[in-house]
This record gives structure tokens, sequence and C-alpha cells, in this order.
């Protein structure tokens, strides 16, 4: 009974409400058929009258009737339509191409036929061309109808994009040609930073760098302790089975270091105290160990600046807590002599060098006062002009005072000549001569540690710096994780109480998302010191190994991006050209050789990627 109680009469079950709508269907089905094209004609617009398409675009028609509307599809992509820009863009498209390929059936049998006749029947083309687009273009114009307020979030999809008219050629036009080739690079600018890793990605294996048996390192060895480099071809079609690449690859990870110690990390030795932190360090609290240690090290530099001197080596670093110092041979860099670039510096540490005797330049800083200089000249053919002129004269001036070296030293009372013009120099306290001593080297302290702070010292100044940092107490730390450690010296080739080194070397084969897909790059690492002769010796190799395409990331040690400051005048190196010939028993290839001895380009900048495309460099700094 409660069931009956609750039964509506006028209730109907989903099942009853599709039959009716099926017969209903039908009903207007045969009504339709048995009507004249006239009376289905109004039906059908009367129907469509105020109905709303599935899709975000305006009504058909009527939009001021209330009947039978239909919302709008919320899912509905103005992409999808038929009046989309897309498919008004490919419809014409279409079009020209069918255009296109009923002439060229026309031309194909008509082979025979004069060339005025082919010119009309080009004409023609063009014209049954303009005329397809034209008609595109005025349906499309009709199409569009005033949309509503409810649309107006549509309105910018509607008419943002742009229609695309595609570029037709007549099938005789001659194609459009690329842009020329560009100008092959053999070669990259030296870049003597220092670096702690090389990433290098190519879309070929690297398969070949890795499992190297015992005999390719040995061989490895023995041409790197000779300094032998062996030739390889321009191509290696099977880069495992070539036993010249492996062993090469073996020598040019290879470097010679001072001190060596199996359980400390002495390289990078500038912010390194946390990777210090917790090591055993023995001579922290011995000073007999401390004395051995510099007693061993003094041997070494001194043992590497013989070297250099007499061109065996070409160059080596000293890497100290505080600073690195480059010592490069005659010839490198388009220096006429041994050069030492320091950097960063202090002014107490410049005091010192100055105290013994060694003189040194600042060269980013006298750069600094030359460009000021050639500011002045321009100041003066600005004061000359008239007063009905422009006024740029006074702008450049400005300019000029604005750009006043920060590091001239001020007057020798401190700037306090003002007073004694007012009259009030008795009634106002001066300061003393130290205040005023700070105050002038207020600029010079300014400097420190700072890329401008950088200290060139040539000729046989060199030697003199040797000796000072020999006898340096600053040079070793005398308190925290480095402290009794001497610096470390990196060089290419070996000296006394050296140990020979090997970079760090893997390779990795990963996946990377591209438009179509994923895509196998294959990649290979190297971490340690690497110096400016193994980076380009590692290039050198993997030109021919990965057929011409290869890219690579460098990551920098930054304290040393300043060590690629040029030491000379470009008008000056065309007199070193035959330093090459000097320089050939310094155990370097004859390629890197002629790298290094190039004037440096990249200032205070240094090299963060390196392509190489179709064996074409570029690079970016």
């Amino acid at each position: 009974m409660s069931e009956q109680g609750c039964y509506s009469p006028s209730f109907k079950k989903p099942s009853d409400i599709l039959r009716m709508r099926r017969k209903r269907a039908r009903s207007e089905g045969v009504c339709a058929g048995t009507s004249s094209p006239a009376s289905r004609s109004s039906n059908a617009n009367a129907a469509l009258a105020g109905v709303r398409p599935f899709s975000p675009g305006p009504r058909l028609k009527g939009q001021g009737q209330s009947g039978g509307v239909k919302r709008r599809n919320p899912f509905a992509n103005i992409e999808n339509t038929y009046n989309s820009p897309k498919k008004r863009a490919v419809s014409s498209a279409e079009d020209a191409s069918e255009c296109r390929k009923a002439l060229a059936v026309t031309l194909l049998y008509d082979g025979g036929s004069s060339t005025e006749q082919n010119a009309n029947l080009r004409a023609s083309f063009g014209e049954l061309l303009s005329s397809s687009l034209d008609g595109k273009q005025s349906d499309n114009q009709h199409e569009k109808t005033p949309l509503s307020e409810e649309d107006s979030l549509f309105e910018e999809d509607l008419f943002a994009t742009e229609e695309v008219t595609p570029i037709l050629k007549s099938p005789e036009a001659p194609q459009i040609c690329g842009a020329p080739p560009t100008e092959v690079c053999r070669e990259y600018p030296a870049d003597w930073s220092l670096k702690t890793r090389l990433l290098f990605t190519s879309p070929h294996s690297f398969s070949w760098a890795e499992h190297l048996k015992a005999q390719e390192e040995a061989q490895g060895l023995s041409l790197h302790c000779r300094a032998e480099y062996a030739s390889l071809p321009q191509n290696i079609q099977d880069p495992r089975s070539c036993t010249e690449l492996r062993c090469g690859f073996q020598q040019c990870l290879q470097y010679w270091q001072h001190p060596s110690l199996p359980w400390l990390s002495l390289f990078p030795r500038i912010g390194a105290e946390r990777k210090f932190a917790g090591k055993n360090t023995p001579w922290a609290q011995d000073a007999a160990l401390q004395q051995s240690l510099m007693s061993e090290w003094s041997v070494s530099l001194t043992s590497l600046y013989s070297l250099l001197k007499a061109r065996l080596c070409p160059y080596f670093y000293v890497c100290s807590y505080q600073f690195t110092v480059l010592f490069r041979a005659a010839g490198l860099s388009g220096a006429k002599g041994i050069t030492a670039l320091l950097s960063p510096t202090t002014r107490g540490l410049r005091e010192a060098m100055k105290a013994d005797g060694i003189e040194f330049s600042l060269p980013l800083l006298e750069e600094k006062r030359k460009s000021k200089e050639s500011c002045s000249p321009q100041l003066n053919d600005n004061s000359q002009l008239t007063d009905g002129a422009d006024p740029s004269g006074a702008v450049t001036s400005q300019h000029c005072d604005k750009e006043e070296d920060e590091y001239d030293d001020e007057d020798d009372d401190g700037g306090l000549s003002w007073l004694q013009d007012m009259g009030i120099q008795d009634k106002i306290k001066k300061p003393d001569a130290i205040s005023i001593k700070l105050r002038k080297e207020h600029n010079e302290v300014r400097l420190d540690h700072r890329p401008e702070s950088v200290v060139l010292v040539e000729g046989s100044n060199t030697f003199t710096l040797i000796n000072f940092l020999i006898n340096c107490k600053s040079l070793v730390a005398g308190a925290g994780s480095q402290a009794g450690l001497p610096p470390t010296l990196l060089a290419p080739t070996a000296f006394r109480g050296a140990t020979l080194q090997m970079l760090k070397a893997r390779s990795v084969n990963v996946k990377t998302q591209v438009r179509t897909g994923y895509q196998d790059v294959c990649s290979l690492e190297v971490t340690g010191p690497i110096m400016p002769h193994a980076l380009h010796a590692l290039t050198q190799l993997l030109r021919p190994a990965q057929k011409g395409g290869f890219s690579v990331s460098l990551y920098t040690h930054e304290p040393s991006v300043v060590l690629n400051v040029p030491v000379t005048k470009l008008s000056e190196s065309d007199q070193q050209r035959n330093t090459e010939q000097d320089l050939v028993r310094c155990g370097l290839q004859q390629s890197t050789i002629q790298q290094l001895v190039e004037p440096s380009t990249l200032g205070k900048s240094a090299l963060r990627q390196l392509h190489m495309r179709h064996f074409s460099y570029s690079w970016s700094s």
C-alpha cells in the first residue's frame, strides 16, 4: 500500500521516454517525405532558426528567437569546426594543389605545343588560382556574424589568428635558394681558465671510450711520457676497433701534479674548506712535517720554472688557497717573454710584491684608464661647438666625468682645501695623517678579490716572483682545514717530485624528449683539473670519432676566468710566427701549440658552450 501511495500516474520510465522520441522521429520523417520541396525547405529553415551548433561559434540565424534553442557545448573547440582558420587554410591549399595537378597534366599532354600556348596556360592557371582564393575569402566573410555578449570569450580565438595564404608557384618557376653556407671554422679561441668538468653530448655512441684493454692503457701511458701523438684518420667507421683512438683518449686524460695525497682532492683550493673538513691532516700540528712539505714543494716549483725557461714545459699553474698563478713560456698568447698572471690579489699582496722589487701591471685597470683618456679628445672637440649647435658636448662631458677613473688618488691635503677658501680651517679639526692615508688607499682596497685586481708579471720579474712565492709566509694557510698544506702545482709535462694523475671519464646513454618522441643522446663526462691542452686534445680526438658532430658544456673554475686577459696587442702578434718552431719540444701537439700561441681574445670571460656541426666550430662565452 505504501508503494501505491507513492506512485504518481504522471511518472514515466526512461525506456518509455526513449520509445516516445523514436515514434515522434518516425512520424516527422513520414510527414517530411510526403510534403513538397518548398514546404520541406521552409520547415528546415524553421527548425534551424535559433539553433546553436555544437561549437563555440555564434548562432546561425534568428538570434532574437527563444524557442528551440540549444545550449552551447562547453567541450567544443574552435579548431574542430569547419569555419576555423586552420581548416580554411588547409582547404585553400588543397584547392590550389588540385589546380596545380590539372595544369601539370595539361602541360604533359601538350608537350609539343608552342611557347605561346604554355604562356597562355600559365596565365589561365594564375587567374584560376586568384579566383579560387577570392572565392574562399568571400565565403569566409559571408560566414562571419556578430557575436553576442555570452560569446565574447571566444572572440579572441576567432579573430586573433590571421588567415594564412599559401604561396603558390608555377611548375616552371625556379625554387627559392636557401641562405648561403656559413664559413667553416676549424678552430676555437684558447681558453686559459681551469675547468672542473666537461660534458660531451653527441648522437653517436661514446662506448669506444670505456673498458680499455691493459695493452691500450699501457700504450697511452707510454705515448704521454714520450710526448708522441698518433695520427688519426679523418673518418673512423668503427671507433671501438680503432686502437689508435682508444690509446689517444687514454693519453689525453693524463696530467702531472704536486703534492699528491690519495685521500684528499687538491683541486680546487679556493673555497674548498668544506671538502677538507674532517679529513686526516697530520701536518696541521706538526711543524717539522710542514717544513718537509714546503721544502719538497720549493724543489718542484724551481724545477717547473727551469723547464718553462728552456721551453720544455709550455705552462703550469700554482693553485693556492687565496689565489691562482699561471706561468706561460715565451711565445704563448702572443707574448715575447715569460709571463705570469696572478689573480685575485689584495692590497697587502701587491705591496709585498713591490717591497721585493717585483715590477707588475694591472692590465684591466690600465685598459680602463686608456678608455678614459680616449674620452678627453671628444670633450675638447665638443667644447668648440657654437651656442646654436646640438648640446651634445655637455652630455659627453657629463658622461666622461661620470666615467672618471675611480681609483685615482685625491689631493695631498685629503680634499680639505675648501676649508681654507672659506676661512674656517682653524675652527674645524682636520683629520690626522693616518686618516688621510687610509682615505687615499680606499680606492686601492676596493680592487681586492675582484677581476680587476689581476696582476701581470713579465720577463725577468717572473724569476723574482718564483722566489717571492717560495719565501712568502702567507702562501700557506696558518689555520683552518688547509693549514700547513702547500699550493697545488699542475702541469702538462713531467717535473721533479710530480705524480702522474688521470682525469675521470665515464660515458652514459640517455633519452631526451623531442617533438616527435624520444631521441637517444650519448654523453661523455670528464672531471678533474682540466687544463687548456687537455680540452684541445679531447676535441681533436672527438672530431673524427663522432663524425664531426658533438657539443660540450664547460664548467669553469670561476677564480681562473680572468686568466684569459690579453697580455699583448694584436699588432705585436705578427712578430711571433716563428715561436711555434721554438715550442716543438714542449710536449704538446703541433695543432695545440698553434692554438695557444695566438693572443687571447676572451678577455674576462671563458668558454661555456662549444659545438661542432659538420666539422665546424661555434661557441659561446
